[in-house]
């Protein structure tokens, strides 16, 4: 690479920023869903959002010159590929994540440096509380967070479906399930299943709908509670995704231990996580790593810590199933 790429790379690196709260802006005002029936100007789009029209045309042409919206010769702006899945209406929707990530995390990540000389979270120097108590306090933000939560992981059920065989389960318990769409593709995928959702009280609430919704309120019992206290006993596999990662090693002690605690002797622990490689290799999850020290205060891990994870806990790692993306299952049973 030349010296002039290099500086152009660092200075797109440097400048990330920009784009991401650009897009931020455009998803909060609701730009994409405003132009599915056709393009429009400014004028028409600020007058529907309540914006200076003005700014908003210099922020539409900034995006449309990274491909998120295009302006033709009338001035006006339309939908593009990548703008489509700023919809609030289609499938692995990205608007609420552009907005959970412009608003609470940027704002954690602008105290990146507390956290770097602390080892504490950011986001609870700025907000004054840990991020899953913040959540339930502000329940537009907390529904924004479970629509972020299935643009995430929406492809992930997919990928864990396809990679994964639950045929010999007969009660599958989620264990932090949120708002209840992983559990219910599985169950729709295995019609014999049953299906236990626990979480804490305000997000079965919301996840009531959704259970309803997919017709499976007679094959999903949702429990109230939290795993910091206990699990409910019985199931054939215990399935956390993206929980583990959550939180540090003295509270995922916690929380397996108390998945050991209820699990019967044949039953199975599937902790759906990405495993950190060793080395220099590109990967997400070591960028998702650090989102977890500003946030919440977890981490991601690598085999070896989660291997020895377990072994505290009392768990054998069995296996690991690797997915199409970053995504491993980690099959654990009890030593």
């Amino acid at each position: 690479m030349t010296e002039t790429a290099s500086h152009q790379q660092l200075d797109q690196m440097i400048t990330g920023y920009w784009s991401s709260q650009a897009i931020y802006a455009a998803a909060s005002l609701g730009i994409a869903d405003l132009l599915v029936s056709g393009p429009q100007t400014a004028e028409q789009l600020a007058a529907a959002t309540d914006t200076n029209a003005g700014a908003l045309y210099r922020l539409l042409r900034a995006l449309a010159s990274v491909g998120i919206f295009i302006e033709n010769e009338q001035q006006k702006f339309g939908l593009t590929p990548l703008a489509e899945f700023l919809r609030s209406d289609v499938p692995g929707s990205k608007r609420a994540l552009a907005m959970m990530t412009g608003d609470e995390h940027f704002q954690a990540w602008g105290e990146i440096l507390y956290s770097i000389r602390t080892g504490k979270t950011s986001f609870d120097k700025v907000f004054e509380k840990p991020f899953f108590e913040y959540l339930p306090e502000h329940p537009d933000k907390a529904q924004v967070f479970d629509q972020a939560m299935t643009g995430i992981h929406g492809r992930e059920t997919g990928e864990i479906l396809e990679s994964y065989d639950f045929s010999e389960m007969k009660t599958l318990l989620d264990i932090g399930g949120g708002n209840g769409s992983n559990i219910s593709s599985i169950l729709q995928k295995y019609p014999e299943m049953k299906g236990i959702l626990f979480d804490l009280p305000h997000v079965v609430e919301r996840a009531q709908a959704h259970i309803k919704q997919a017709g499976l309120s007679d094959r999903c019992d949702l429990i109230e509670g939290s795993f910091f206290a206990s699990v409910p006993e019985g199931a054939d596999a215990y399935f956390m995704r993206h929980i583990i990662h959550d939180w540090d090693d003295e509270k995922s002690l916690t929380i397996l231990r108390q998945c050991h605690a209820a699990m019967p002797k044949n039953s199975k622990l599937l902790v759906v996580e990405s495993i950190i490689p060793e080395g220099n290799e590109q990967f997400a999850g070591k960028f998702l790593d650090l989102v977890m020290l500003l946030i919440p205060g977890g981490k991601e891990r690598t085999v070896e810590e989660y291997r020895s994870l377990f072994k505290q806990a009392g768990f054998e790692l069995e296996r690991i199933i690797s997915t199409e993306s970053e995504l491993s299952i980690l099959e654990c049973v009890k030593c």
